[in-house]
């Protein structure tokens, strides 16, 4: 029942440094951070007075990379126990920004998504906006019928928490939503379901 090769559903390149920009803004979230120190380390090699110019929020419980970052000639390094505070701190830092800043953001698609959206209602262009996919495929997902949204689905069927509707979890993917499309499943067989298997691990 799954439709694919949607279009809309994002793909990501691995990350590579901007040299060309200003100011560099990089998010990272659990597996996101080896990205990032990647890139900064190939930032460093190419135009190391860049890392002057360069902000990391990251996001993790523990990790190695948080000592790496610790080391590196940052502009600044702030280290987030959730996401979620990283992103209302990523909300002022771009009302701040100046021209000519590059965003990188690497970890989870729905980290990604919630960083991109709230990029895009700051009018950063996609050629300033880079990101890397890494960690759990859990998806953040849209229910089409009462508008409510859940996280870290796993499955391609959900039950939607608000309106207890059976949803399949579609790879139609909205960028203003940054969420994936779910739509009632049995709603021309009520009750009849297909199996339901964790398909975003």
């Amino acid at each position: 029942m799954l439709v694919t090769g949607i279009k809309s559903k994002p793909v990501y390149e691995p990350l590579r440094p901007d040299t060309g920009g200003r100011y560099h803004l990089m998010l990272g979230f659990g597996p996101g951070g080896s990205a990032l120190l990647r890139v900064l380390g190939e930032m460093g090699s190419a135009a190391p007075h860049a890392l002057d110019n360069t902000q990391v929020l990251y996001a993790a419980d523990s990790s190695p990379a948080v000592e790496a970052f610790k080391r590196m000639p940052l502009r600044a390094f702030t280290l987030f126990a959730d996401p979620g505070h990283l992103l209302d701190s990523f909300r002022r830092v771009l009302e701040a920004s100046l021209m000519g800043t590059r965003l990188y953001v690497a970890g989870p698609e729905s980290f990604i998504g919630l960083a991109m959206k709230l990029a895009l209602e700051f009018d950063l262009n996609k050629d300033e906006i880079r990101a890397e996919e890494m960690g759990s495929l859990a998806r953040r997902v849209y229910c089409v019928h009462c508008r409510a949204t859940a996280e870290n689905v796993r499955t391609n069927i959900v039950r939607c928490a608000a309106c207890e509707r059976w949803l399949l979890v579609r790879d139609h993917y909205s960028r203003r939503l940054a969420a994936y499309m779910g739509v009632m499943v049995d709603a021309e067989a009520p009750g009849e379901l297909p199996p339901i298997k964790e398909v975003y691990l």
